[in-house]
């Protein structure tokens, strides 16, 4: 009877200690599950900025003139259109 009973005792300590290491194994799992689409993201994210083409300082300076520039004229148009608009108000 000792017997049995010890062989019991060994196959429920087999049992455990295998769903331990089944549930270890699942968390890893788990884990790099969530850490490579991470990783495949930030490589993504670092080959496209790669190939990113940043204007050079010159080419600045003749975006940004030519964006004051269309302002300030469509400023003025707007500004000439309101007060076409207000006279023709007045008149009638």
């Amino acid at each position: 009877m000792v017997k049995k009973s010890t062989k019991i005792e060994k196959e429920k300590k087999e049992v455990k200690k295998s769903k331990v290491a089944a549930e270890k194994k699942d968390n890893k799992k788990k884990n790099t599950k969530a850490v490579k689409p991470k990783k495949k993201f930030l490589s993504g994210f670092r080959s496209e900025f790669s190939k990113i083409k940043w204007p050079t300082r010159k080419e600045m300076v003749k975006y940004s003139i030519a964006t004051i520039v269309f302002v300030i004229f469509f400023s003025f148009f707007f500004l000439a259109v309101q007060s076409l608009m207000s006279l023709l108000l007045r008149v009638i």
